[in-house]
């Protein structure tokens, strides 16, 4: 017992320490963040200790096993000990009114910091929802009155996609629906960072398929379907019907002008197979411009290439206006794959050894022989076993290129695309967090929205990075006296993406530079953190940073995959509904796209009111279960 009381001892003497030792690092912080910047330099000190042993001892004099330390570690260390003193009926030491004070302190701490960023939660729950919002949602009110009404709280706009116009018309429609909801939404735009993919692949042929839906016994129940449009004219949209995706084919003005519902098109598509047609629906104004079409069906498939000639009544017309196929390349475990820094768009025909480009040519630059390079979200992993470029990251003539080995593929192979992902967890990138479209979108963020949201996190430079363009744009609000604008940047919520491996091993110090921030918190981007780390880790590490992010006082959102399966298909997996409970341990948990969003957005509120009377963070909150009540015996 004597070695636990001094085990303990020596770590109270430890922590205390830290805030002589990190003295100019907590005075940089803001002021609301004081307390939190030193506890969370306490936890990390603390977490530089093997505590297992300590806590079976604990456990076994039933006293607390410091399994919830983050809020308080100081006041939890000291219960401990003060714990223990009294076997031995020593004087206490700490008075309980500051143990207890500590910890009813950092819930407040947190939960302001909570409302401050997010906005505040809905009754008798502990975490928010926030909605990631369509392209759809710029042009259609609907959409986000809807997803209001279900039980979002933030919705979040994704700066890799759209525009400034677009993004404006949606917050503009979330500011219209919140109102007549008589709630405070509060407004996300997510930075894209750094675009880390690889390059262009040239197009494969003109190629279309109109494809027939069947039952595994082989009868037809939806027909394949092209949609045809005046060649000269804007094809309008192709109309979504039952089946697979109608075909658009456009032609000549006049031979179809002659079509009437009940007609037939005949062609020789691509493999010299005969087909047939016929017309389904005659629109004058496909897309309220003026714009004619014709819908067709057929009883088979059909490949219609560019250039196919088509038969109506015995006249001719060729298909134009088919896409081209997406070429992509064909990778094993084992296979050797060549990354450049060359912008080229590759072609694999005739590839001896097949290669792709990189959209971030200084990354390539980067790689060193032993790093992996990751593809499309992990699919594809290889390790880098050469590269032409110097010690300098330059290369001596001529474009950078990194030979690869194919280390896992799924079973069989796996198809790489044009614009898929690439993660580089062992390569020190020479980039910063910040694009130029990054700041614009900063700029767009800090005049409408209420959060940003900031990926490519990987050290404090990063962090000082995005603070120096905030404070920049404050800077300038006030040059031109729009002290308004400057107030509302200033205020602009902060949210640092974590994603990369530097950023989950150098949590401390990135904590620490956001807290200079007032309006600050984390994002757990469990995507990106699975394909770096590995799939085994995302076990834990998503717990891990919760902890810190307590430990700092600090909200956090949970993102990526949450309710995936009921948001696209209409059904949850059982496992993703005890994901989402875990998730909801977050101030926040993020939810994407799907066309089942609202059922989505309804079972995880549902959800939240239910857990937010029994779970705070990790700590289970012991509400009566009615059900469990013993019935006595006759």
């Amino acid at each position: 017992m004597r070695s636990l009381t001094d085990r303990i001892d020596a770590l109270i003497a430890a922590v205390e320490r830290v805030g002589e030792d990190h003295a100019e690092a907590l005075a940089k912080v803001h002021p609301t963040h004081r307390d939190g910047a030193l506890n969370v330099l306490r936890y990390a000190e603390l977490r530089t200790h093997d505590l297992r042993p300590l806590q079976a001892g604990l456990a076994d004099f039933g006293a607390t096993r410091l399994s919830t330390t983050e809020p308080a570690v100081l006041g939890r260390l000291r219960a401990a000990r003060q714990a223990l003193g009294a076997f031995y009926d020593e004087p206490r030491k700490f008075r309980y009114s500051e143990i207890a004070d500590a910890f009813a302190r950092a819930d407040e701490i947190l939960d302001d910091h909570a409302d401050r960023l997010l906005g505040p939660a809905l009754d008798e729950t502990h975490s928010r929802i926030m909605v990631t919002l369509p392209t759809e949602a710029a042009d259609d009110p609907g959409i986000v009155s809807g997803f209001i009404a279900t039980g979002a709280e933030l919705v979040r706009i994704n700066a890799a996609h759209d525009d400034e116009t677009v993004w404006l018309r949606m917050v503009d429609n979330v500011h219209r629906a919140a109102e007549e909801a008589g709630r405070e939404v509060r407004i996300a735009v997510d930075l894209a960072g750094p675009k880390l993919r690889t390059g262009a692949i040239v197009p494969g042929p003109q190629v279309g398929r109109a494809r027939v839906k069947r039952l595994p016994t082989g009868k037809v129940i939806a027909p394949s379907r092209i949609w045809l449009s005046p060649v000269n004219l804007p094809a309008p949209a192709t109309p979504e019907l039952d089946g697979r995706p109608v075909l658009p084919v456009q032609v000549d003005a006049e031979w179809l002008a002659r079509m009437a519902v009940g007609d037939r098109i005949s062609l020789h598509d691509n493999r010299g197979s005969k087909r047939h047609f016929t017309v389904s629906e005659v629109h004058a104004d496909a897309d309220g411009a003026g714009t004619p079409a014709v819908l067709a069906e057929g009883r088979q498939n059909a490949y219609i290439a560019e250039g196919t000639l088509l038969e109506h009544d015995w006249v001719k017309a060729r298909a134009h206006g088919i896409p081209a196929t997406e070429q992509r390349l064909r990778l094993e475990t084992g296979d050797e794959l060549i990354l450049t820094d060359d912008p080229a768009p590759v072609d694999p025909a005739g590839q001896e050894v097949p290669r792709i480009g990189c959209t971030l040519p200084e990354a390539v630059r980067a790689i060193r022989p032993g790093d992996r390079v990751l593809f499309d979200d992990g699919v594809i992993e290889g390790v880098a076993r050469g590269t032409n470029a110097g010690a300098d990251g330059g290369a001596a003539e001529g474009p950078t290129e990194v030979r690869l080995e194919i280390t896992r593929t799924k079973i069989g192979g796996a198809n790489l695309a044009a614009y898929k992902g690439i993660n580089l967890p062992d390569t020190d990138l020479p980039v910063t967090s910040l694009t130029e479209e990054d700041k614009a979108a900063l700029r767009f963020t800090a005049a409408h929205a209420d959060i940003a949201d900031v990926s490519f996190i990987r050290d404090r430079a990063d962090v000082d990075t995005v603070l120096a363009e905030l404070h920049t744009i404050v800077r300038a609000a006030e040059e031109a006296g729009d002290e308004a604008a400057a107030a509302r940047a200033r205020d602009l919520g902060v949210v640092l993406k974590i994603e990369t491996v530097p950023a989950y091993e150098g949590l401390p110090d990135i904590m620490l530079a956001g807290m200079q921030h007032a309006n600050f918190g984390v994002m757990i981007a469990r995507g990106d953190l699975a394909v770096e780390l590995g799939f085994e880790r995302l076990a834990e590490v998503p717990g891990l940073i919760m902890a810190i992010a307590e430990a700092a006082h600090v909200p956090t959102v949970m993102a990526t995959q949450v309710l995936e399966h009921l948001a696209k298909d209409g059904l949850p997996s059982r496992a993703e509904i005890t994901d989402a409970a875990y998730a909801l341990r977050a101030e926040a948990v993020m939810l994407n796209k799907g066309p089942h969003i609202n059922q989505a957005i309804e079972v995880l509120s549902r959800m939240s009111t239910k857990l937010g009377r029994s779970q705070r963070k990790n700590r289970m909150l012991m509400r009566r279960i009615n059900s469990w009540v013993p019935e006595p015996e006759n």
